[in-house]
C-alpha cells in the first residue's frame, strides 16, 4: 500500500499512437461524351513553340429563360389584397355600427337603473311617515329660562 497521498499518485496509462493513412489520388475524370460520337481533338501551337493537343469543350449554354407572365405577381397579390379588404369594409362597417349601438343601449339602461334606484330612494325619505311610531313633542307649552330648556 502507497503512503502517498490519492491525489500525487502517478498513472500510467496505454499510449495509441494514430499514423495518417495517404490517400491514394483519384484518376481524373473522363471527359463527357456527347450522344453524337466521340468528340474532336483539337492542337494549338503557343507562341513559345510548345504544342497543346486536347478535347474541345463546348461552351457553356445558358438555362433558357422562363417567360415572364404578363402581370407581375407582386401585381396580382397587391389586387387580391385589395379585393379582400374592400369585401370586408362592409362587414367592419355593420360590426362598429353594432357596437356602437349596444353600447347606447347599455348606457340607457344604466340610466334608467340610476333614475329608478334614486327614485326608490326618494320615496324613502321624504315618504309618508307613520306618526304612532315617534314621540311627539308640543314645543308652544315648553318655557325657555336662562338658555335652559324646561318640558
Amino acid at each position: 500500500m502507497s503512503t502517498e497521498h490519492p491525489t500525487q499518485q502517478t498513472r500510467t496509462a496505454a499510449v495509441e499512437v494514430h499514423r495518417p493513412v495517404p490517400l491514394t489520388p483519384l484518376p481524373a475524370p473522363l471527359p463527357v461524351v456527347p450522344a453524337g460520337g466521340v468528340p474532336e481533338v483539337t492542337t494549338i501551337v503557343l507562341p513559345d513553340g510548345r504544342t497543346l493537343t486536347g478535347y474541345t469543350v463546348p461552351a457553356a449554354q445558358p438555362a433558357p429563360l422562363t417567360a415572364k407572365p404578363p402581370v407581375s405577381r407582386a401585381a396580382v397579390n397587391i389586387a387580391l389584397g385589395g379585393i379582400g379588404f374592400a369585401a370586408v369594409c362592409g362587414g367592419l362597417f355593420l360590426l362598429t355600427a353594432f357596437i356602437a349601438a349596444l353600447t347606447a343601449f347599455i348606457t340607457q339602461l344604466v340610466i334608467l337603473a340610476a333614475v329608478i334606484f334614486g327614485g326608490w330612494i326618494a320615496v324613502q325619505i321624504l315618504g309618508h311617515r307613520d306618526r304612532g311610531a315617534g314621540a311627539t313633542v308640543n314645543i308652544r307649552k315648553a318655557v325657555i329660562k336662562r338658555n335652559h330648556f324646561h318640558s
